[in-house]
């Protein structure tokens, strides 16, 4: 029974890193949509501020599908899941959302908690970078 559930759970993972796969493709095809888009409009090759912010965002979310990728083949050929790429996922999609935030649109307590997770997650990638003594 264990046996088989281990084989529906590695086809499930392969079914979601095709998946994966597709969806960063089509990202990075929207992406370069809208950059070449804005980069045509006059004024020509000017990007406004709210272009760059979108097209940042669009980037780091490309790369955070890149890095649940790369966790979901490493999870199928080890069998584990490695915390070093899930916390720099996570480090990337709070790195998109302080990028893309409007500070004047949430309260200091907000603000706040963001900063803590930052520090958090900081911390977190420090002690699972640092050597092994």
């Amino acid at each position: 029974m264990v046996k088989h559930l281990k084989k529906f759970e590695q086809v499930i993972v392969g079914v979601l890193a095709i998946l994966m796969a597709l969806v960063v493709l089509l990202s990075t095809g929207e992406l370069a949509w809208i950059l070449v888009k804005d980069m045509i409009t006059p004024p020509l090759f000017i990007l406004e501020i709210n272009e760059l912010l979108e097209i940042l965002g669009l980037f780091l979310l490309v790369l955070m599908g890149i890095e649940l990728l790369e966790t979901m083949t490493a999870y199928l050929a080890e069998g584990v899941i490695h915390v070093e790429v899930v916390t720099t996922v996570a480090m990337i999609a709070l790195t998109r959302k302080v990028i893309v935030l409007e500070a004047k649109d949430y309260p200091g307590l907000t603000l706040l908690g963001i900063g803590v997770i930052i520090i958090a997650l900081a911390a977190t990638y420090y002690l699972v970078r640092r050597p092994k003594t």
